[in-house]
């Protein structure tokens, strides 16, 4: 005897609006049948797995702690449940890497009750991981990534590295890179500009971001270099920077390399002055503005969200943690969860006896359809490439007075919002 399957529409989400999305018929001759990405099913008591691929140990874990704790709070916040099913989540390290993307997509794939990730912590890591996924059908929602390549340019060509059922919640950084320009050339005065990026996709587009930005605006990229991952010596590259007498140096890279870069950048005249200085989110950490030579630099990095329902969340952060949040995306993470969430109930179909089946076809296609979803970032709509943020980039400063991770990126000098059409 068959038995009665039902789509499920509970309430959505933060008021989500997912439109257009593919729905399971109420009832399907033979029974339910996956379509051709397959599908997760969960028996009666069996929880709902999600990945979660994030930066956990190294120099940049506490962008992947953050996240994790983002992961963690958007659970506690449907009490554990979904769908009547308790929700579990694996997490594995990315160390901001691509083989550490490779390796944590490899494990997780290798789950097929895995229904979708949240990841990675660093663009470089989604590439490999998303080549594994996409062969099988997974969806991944980013907190943090920001690397162009990843979605799209934002005029409607794609992305080299973009791969079907990949998402994010983060800031594209043709947007960063147009704050960043924008403040160093409208308000330090800048006109001759060199840039430093590692090789990373995020800090390369972040880098090749800004200098179009910085052009268009009537200034000079006199440098655009790189270093290598691993590097300590940085006085040949600060030679070469030097030599151009630049009025600003852009350098969007990580810790520890970033901190080699600003130690050593005191031995330059031409550098010594750190208002010169000026890096980006990845380095908006609290190890990284602790330094005593990164007084008096600029960052560009995501809004901090503004509000009674972001409020709400740092005060269960601090319960839960013990401290304030510790980088720049938890808010992206929790956000990102949500949205997975709510697309799992728009498509999921349960048995009478609590089996849930649910289609990797239909919740992509769902999570592609996310329109105007009530994150604590913004207004979330994804477009066909998977950018979904409602992306604000403030440009802040490490200070004398304001020397805490929270009072850094409480020090707004400058809020760019992208124009829209």
């Amino acid at each position: 005897m068959k038995r009665r399957r039902t789509l499920l529409v509970p309430a959505l989400v933060g008021a989500l609006a997912l439109l257009g999305a593919a729905c399971a018929p109420e009832e399907e001759a033979g029974g339910f049948t996956p379509g051709r990405l397959g599908a997760v099913t969960v028996g009666p008591d069996a929880p709902i797995k999600l990945g979660a691929i994030q930066a956990i140990t190294g120099d940049t874990a506490s962008l992947g702690q953050d996240q994790v704790r983002g992961v963690e709070l958007a659970i506690a916040d449907k009490g554990g449940k979904l769908l009547d099913h308790p929700v579990q989540h694996q997490a594995e390290d990315d160390l901001c890497k691509a083989e550490g993307g490779t390796t944590a997509g490899q494990k997780l794939v290798a789950d097929p009750q895995i229904v979708g990730v949240i990841g990675t912590s660093c663009s470089g890591a989604a590439v490999p991981a998303m080549e594994i996924f996409a062969g099988k059908g997974i969806s991944m929602i980013s907190g943090s990534n920001t690397a162009p390549n990843l979605t799209s340019d934002l005029k409607g060509t794609k992305g080299d590295a973009n791969q079907k059922g990949y998402f994010r919640t983060a800031h594209n950084d043709i947007v960063q890179g147009q704050a960043a320009a924008t403040y160093a050339y409208e308000k330090l005065g800048a006109k001759k500009a060199a840039t430093i990026h590692d090789g990373d996709p995020y800090t390369e587009g972040l880098a090749n971001a800004f200098g179009t930005s910085f052009k268009e605006l009537g200034g000079t990229i006199a440098l655009a270099t790189a270093i290598s991952k691993g590097d300590t010596d940085m006085r040949p590259v600060l030679t070469e920077v030097a030599a151009t007498k630049p009025d600003v140096v852009f350098f969007p890279i990580f810790q520890p390399e970033a901190d080699f870069i600003v130690k050593q950048a005191k031995d330059f005249p031409a550098l010594a002055d750190t208002k010169k200085l000026f890096g980006a989110d990845g380095l908006l950490s609290d190890t990284y503005i602790v330094i005593d030579q990164t007084e008096g630099m600029y960052f560009s990095g995501p809004a901090t969200p503004i509000g009674e329902a972001y409020q709400g969340f740092v005060g269960k952060y601090e319960s839960k943690y013990g401290e304030k949040p510790i980088q720049a995306f938890h808010a992206h993470a929790y956000d990102a969860t949500n949205m997975l969430f709510a697309a799992i109930e728009k498509v999921a179909v349960r048995e009478d006896d609590g089996t849930v089946h649910i289609d990797r076809q239909r919740l992509m296609d769902a999570l592609y359809a996310t329109k105007d979803f009530q994150g604590l970032t913004g207004t979330l709509s994804c477009d066909e490439f998977g950018d979904c943020a409602d992306p604000k980039i403030d440009i802040v400063q490490n200070t004398p007075a304001k020397k805490t991770l929270d009072q850094v990126r409480g020090n707004v000098l400058f809020t760019f919002e992208p124009q829209t059409s």
